[in-house]
């Protein structure tokens, strides 16, 4: 039986730099984790940033007796300090739906397809929802709703009445990727990742495991380190020192 081949394609490095960007999020936090270096390089060519968060990141804490009202103000102050870190100049758009129990349903594909419409970005940045063995279903949502919401925004036959005119990003990097096929070189934004990263103090011990007073110098540097070698390791095949990794869609 003759045996047939394919052919993988080889990974593409560094996009040219977008006029508008939009990084679509489950939680605060998880858009510096995922694409914060990319978007810090972009920001300082000269593009214009947007963060769209779409849980309100209530339950981001191991602490049962949190007040939940303020935990997501807390967190929404953090958001927009993290983002103007990477060099945003615009408020974060929260959508505000019940951390741990987002849905990609219709409601919610309206509001991002909205906000692709609105900001009409260049390039979307969003959680792969199709990666393996995944844990946390708000990551997954997000994802699906990124797809969806872009879908919907292109098409005009979808939510006619949204009074936006329709709009077709060029390209998606989906971040925390299962297959990947592109590279961001982020070594020379790494500070300013990590600056960003350390803003969501609320996360500190659920996320970034930095501890008390006693141990915040430590293990501080311990997650810095480790973030360092998460994005050495990213880049490590493709001759980068530091990258961030991700899945590239251009064909929407």
């Amino acid at each position: 039986m003759r045996k047939t081949s394919s052919t993988r394609v080889p990974a593409s490095i560094n996009l040219d730099t977008p006029k508008r960007a939009l990084a679509i999020g489950a939680h605060p936090d998880d858009i510096e984790f995922g694409c914060g270096g990319t978007l810090a390089k972009w920001a300082s060519a000269g593009c214009e940033i947007f963060h769209l968060i779409c849980t309100d990141g209530s339950k981001g804490t191991w602490d049962p007796t949190t007040d939940q009202h303020l935990l997501i103000a807390e967190r929404q102050l953090e958001q927009r300090a993290a983002a103007r870190m990477l060099g945003g100049h615009h408020d974060v758009i929260f959508l505000g739906w019940p951390d741990g129990e987002l849905a990609s349903g219709l409601e919610q594909r309206r509001q991002v397809a909205l906000w692709i419409r609105r900001l009409r970005p260049e390039i979307v940045l969003a959680h792969d929802p199709w990666k393996r063995y995944r844990l946390h279903p708000d990551h997954r949502e997000a994802g699906f709703l990124a797809t969806e919401g872009i879908v919907a925004a292109r098409d005009p036959l979808f939510f006619p009445d949204l009074e936006e005119a329709p709009h077709r990003p060029q390209a998606l990097l989906l971040f925390e990727p299962d297959e990947i096929d592109h590279y961001e070189d982020v070594a020379d934004h790494f500070d300013t990742k990590i600056r960003a990263l350390l803003a969501h103090q609320s996360q500190f011990e659920t996320t970034m495991h930095i501890g008390d007073d006693a141990t915040v110098d430590v293990t501080t540097q311990q997650f810095v380190e480790r973030e360092r070698q998460r994005l050495a390791t990213a880049g490590e095949s493709v001759g980068i020192s530091l990258a961030e990794p991700f899945k590239r869609m251009d064909r929407l």
